[in-house]
């Protein structure tokens, strides 16, 4: 999963909208389809494990492309790119880890709750001004997170905020990207993304593999794994979630070269509807009308944030 509006700031060589529109849409349909395959790793293996195969794959990957000068991961700072990916790590940790008892739809719709903390903590520590119109758009896209998580529905629903908590994280990584990482290489920061999701899944398998404690069978136990066999399909789809991420990746940055940032930045939003595509596809999961009209507010909160933040930045 690549973070929403979270992309390094890039200077456009050339604009070239319908082509920037394309290649991010179908990083996002890859994407959807890639995060929907958790589920069925979650059957047999530990959310833990998983980030740390998932990382170690895709850390070989990007060292061997290095090596050969296909792409540069060496940072110029490497605290702030550590930083980074530490907060975009804890993020997606996060918003994989509620995949165990959300759909992908309702996860994605928490994570995309990026913009609006954005806002908020660049008007609280960076004093950033705040117009109407965006204040708006973030208690429009708020009321939508609330449409698709109910978080009060036969009570309180703690475990439905997981979501919101990732995008929180992500949003501290998007403002650690512009507030830190300027000049610094989008595979940099992909490299130390991968880096942190490893430690924080070597540390998480390791405390459960030693913890011992009752673990529920099948998709109940991803979060309480430890180290352990992996199935067949379990690891063939962890090699293509590494493969598949640095390639979606990839294509996000191609995008923000292609286009102005702004922009494409909405057509991120996607995802959402890719996510419950491929939930439909692949598990039958439907979508009601109540969650349909929430992702409905949370696009055009995205939008109207991403825009008029571009318009006052």
């Amino acid at each position: 999963m690549a973070a929403p509006s979270a992309a390094p700031d890039v200077i456009n060589a050339q604009d070239r909208p319908l082509a920037a529109a394309s290649v991010v849409i179908f990083a996002m349909f890859v994407l959807g389809g890639l995060d929907n395959a958790v589920a069925v790793i979650a059957r047999d293996t530990g959310l833990w494990q998983f980030h740390f195969v998932r990382a170690c794959i895709a850390v070989s990957i990007m060292v061997g492309l290095a090596r050969i000068g296909w792409i540069n991961v060496a940072p110029k700072r490497h605290w702030a790119v550590a930083l980074r990916g530490g907060m975009t790590g804890l993020a997606i940790l996060v918003y994989f880890g509620s995949l165990a008892f959300l759909t992908l739809a309702q996860a994605a719709a928490g994570l995309f709750t990026a913009p609006i903390w954005v806002m908020l903590l660049s008007a609280v520590f960076l004093r950033q001004r705040v117009g109407p119109m965006r204040i708006l758009a973030g208690a429009i896209g708020f009321v939508g997170v609330l449409l698709v998580l109910r978080p009060f529905e036969g009570g309180v629903n703690t475990l439905a905020l997981f979501p919101i908590i990732a995008g929180f994280f992500y949003a501290c990584g998007a403002i650690a990207t512009r507030q830190y990482c300027t000049g610094e290489t989008a595979m940099s920061m992909l490299f130390y993304f991968f880096l942190s999701l490893g430690l924080f899944g070597l540390v998480g398998a390791t405390v459960m593999t030693l913890w011992p404690h009752d673990i529920p069978a099948g998709a109940d136990g991803f979060i309480l794994r430890g180290f352990g066999p992996m199935g067949h399909l379990s690891m063939g789809l962890t090699v293509l979630q590494a493969i598949g991420s640095i390639f979606a990746v990839g294509l996000i940055f191609r995008g923000y070269q292609l286009g102005d940032a702004a922009q494409v930045a909405i057509y991120e939003y996607s995802l959402l509807v890719f996510a419950a595509g491929w939930s439909y596809l692949m598990f039958s999961q439907t979508v009601d009308l109540m969650m349909a009209m929430g992702m409905g507010f949370i696009i055009l909160s995205g939008i109207v944030i991403s825009l008029r933040s571009r318009q006052t930045s």
